[in-house]
């Protein structure tokens, strides 16, 4: 179909940019956050586009790079006239690729849990917020588990922002950090014995992880090497998903907890068509993630507001973006208009044997996202 707007013909496809990596350490997830966005590109196109024009996505890989992300962000909006880019797994990569699409006013799709206290009007982010993750998860840590914490996480500004955000959650709830560790973010193997001899000396209630990418593997491995039990210190996780479970092994995972809005284990026909499709275009054995599901989700939700509006402009698409609604995978989504952030699902579940979560207790609805955690005060 060709329809004329003025004196332009308007056949020509709308183009998107993506950037996630496929090399480098955050490779292993970020792959499944490509694959997420390609799958409902898709079907999108399958549908007929969005107003009879076809979604075409520019896709680079910025290798787990945030110096590379700022500058093929810059690259997608300057050279490539694009405005709307998918993309983005760590903090400091968003955080780079931010100043960019502000300046040249573009807008980010940003499907990773993140740790709040941001706002910016050039981004969506469809991700879990601390309220809508880690305030669930210490609950049911302190109420379950134990009360004395051993903090790891990656060196970088997520893990240390979502640890200050817990150790104010469990001071005001009665709990205590016994210690903290950041690894550096290719940590392999032998990086995590001395940390996991530490604990093991200290003896915590429970591990409370913010380690990401293939340094999740690693850390896991050691743990069950080093002959710890996860039914007495289970290593409690908000980045943990089934891709990294896969990974280690179902057998090195089992017993060990995940604060999530979306398991692949959810029962319901919107998730069971998402999981079909996947692993029919991606391989029987490739599991779907929370980030996966975002990303997929919010693709969704960006051809719902374009079909609307008719136009990339930033402006435009935005407002319309933040009066969606949509039946995700993890059930129904929204975006909070105040914030520009996703109202998801609280899920906590542990690893089965067979690599996949049990869920352990949920919210009845998606939660109201609270990025500055205005409710709780704990900033």
């Amino acid at each position: 179909m060709i329809r004329i707007s003025g004196s332009k013909a308007t056949w020509q496809p709308w183009r998107v940019g993506v950037l996630f990596s496929r090399t480098g350490p955050m490779s292993i997830i970020e792959e499944t956050q490509l694959r997420g966005t390609l799958l409902a590109i898709e079907e999108i196109n399958e549908r007929g586009g969005i107003d009879g024009r076809e979604l075409v996505p520019i896709i680079y890989d910025p290798a787990s790079e945030d110096e590379l992300y700022a500058h093929l962000a810059r690259k997608l909006l300057t050279e490539h006239g694009i405005t709307n880019i998918f993309g983005c797994y760590r903090s400091s990569s968003r955080k780079a690729v931010l100043p960019i699409v502000e300046r040249l006013n573009g807008l980010l799709w940003y499907p990773t849990l993140y740790e709040g206290f941001e706002y910016s009007p050039n981004v969506i982010y469809t991700g879990a917020a601390p309220n809508q993750n880690s305030v669930d998860l210490c609950d049911y840590l302190l109420e379950n588990v134990g009360k004395r914490f051993y903090f790891i996480g990656s060196d970088y500004i997520y893990p240390r922002r979502s640890n200050r955000i817990m150790r104010n959650l469990l001071r005001r709830r009665g709990g205590e950090v016994v210690g903290e560790t950041y690894i550096k973010l290719n940590a392999r193997h032998r990086d995590f014995i001395p940390v996991v001899a530490r604990i093991k000396a200290l003896r915590p209630d429970v591990i409370f992880s913010t380690v990401v990418g293939e340094a999740t593997v690693s850390l896991y491995q050691v743990y069950a090497d080093m002959g710890l039990d996860p039914g007495r210190m289970p290593i409690a996780s908000l980045t943990t998903t089934e891709t990294e479970i896969r990974a280690m092994g179902g057998d090195v995972g089992k017993g060990h907890i995940t604060s999530a809005p979306y398991f692949q284990s959810l029962d319901g026909p919107n998730n069971r068509m998402f999981v079909e499709k996947f692993k029919k275009h991606f391989g029987h054995d490739e599991p779907t993630n929370m980030c996966a599901e975002a990303a997929y989700f919010q693709v969704q939700m960006f051809a719902q507001a374009l079909c609307v509006a008719n136009s990339m402009d930033t402006d435009l698409l935005r407002s319309l973006a933040l009066a969606q609604t949509i039946e995700a995978p993890q059930g129904p989504v929204s975006i909070n208009p105040k914030y520009g952030q996703a109202n998801v699902w609280s899920r906590i579940g542990r690893v089965t044997h067979l690599g996949q979560f049990e869920i352990l207790r949920q919210s009845m609805a998606a939660v109201n996202a609270d990025p500055y955690m205005m409710d709780l005060s704990c900033a």
